[in-house]
């Protein structure tokens, strides 16, 4: 199926690793101009070299924390202003800080706000002057399964991604009219570095072991197994592309069934 990304520009933010990182390479493997993104300048530079060596696609790599108030502006400027425009943004950002509401103060809430709210705000409307030159704009924010079904210990991610999806429907309804989709993925339990992180976690904090960790929480899916990027890349490039251009306002479980709710 040729879904019709050849030479689209996209952007795609938080992509050094994990399923930033694996939508990032297949928008490159289906011919899109790509900028990726990430904190540290050396990582990303070393990232974009190794996408563009191994799918022969323009890729730039561009530094910079998404939780900053200036940064996103300046990404979407330095997209339009390396591939002359923009056709589809993907909003990912890493995850905040782990607790209870007794051990989160105010500063871990603000600091979570500004990484999985305010980021995709600032993103969107710093691209939408550009979107609306495209003919084939989209934007893809990444959120979590815990939109519908919460985590347990990640109360701040429980809370403020559910703001990014009322965000994203709202926009979606009133974005239509000029021709801008905006779609969201929920993705679940995925081998990822940040998973590993939070496994690592439940471990210390359940005086367990990594690995009974992640088959306790296998165990709560449809499918018995994590997630790969790759699967959650291939739902992600999907959405953006011209081949769903009749999709628009949804929030799609890329989850392997552990979302036990019937909506």
């Amino acid at each position: 199926m040729d879904l019709g990304l050849k030479n689209k520009r996209a952007l795609v933010t938080s992509s050094s690793r994990g399923l930033g990182y694996a939508a990032a390479l297949l928008l490159a493997k289906e011919g899109c101009c790509v900028a990726v993104n990430g904190r540290d300048e050396s990582t990303i530079k070393d990232v974009a070299e190794g996408i563009h060596k191994e799918t022969g696609a323009q890729v730039e790599g561009m530094a910079g924390d998404v939780s900053l108030p200036d940064v996103p502006e300046k990404l979407i400027q330095q997209t339009v202003d390396t591939f002359g425009g923009l056709d589809i943004l993907i909003t990912n950002a890493g995850g905040p800080k782990s607790g209870s509401i007794d051990s989160l103060d105010d500063a871990a809430w603000q600091k979570g706000i500004d990484l999985c709210l305010m980021s995709h705000v600032r993103l969107i409307k710093a691209a939408l002057p550009h979107l609306r030159k495209s003919d084939s704009a989209s934007v893809l924010t990444i959120t979590s399964y815990s939109v519908k079904q919460p985590i347990p210990n990640l109360l701040i991610s429980n809370s403020v991604r559910a703001a990014t999806a009322g965000l994203t429907k709202s926009l979606a309804l009133e974005l239509g009219k000029e021709g801008i989709r905006l779609n969201s993925i929920l993705p679940g339990w995925t081998e990822t570095e940040r998973v590993e992180e939070l496994m690592n976690d439940r471990a210390k904090t359940n005086n367990s072991t990594v690995e009974e960790e992640m088959r306790k929480q296998v165990e709560a899916t449809a499918l018995r197994r994590m997630g790969r990027p790759e699967e959650f890349a291939n739902a992600a490039v999907f959405l953006v592309s011209p081949a769903a251009s009749y999709i628009t306002g949804i929030l799609l479980n890329v989850d392997g069934g552990i979302i036990q709710g019937t909506f």
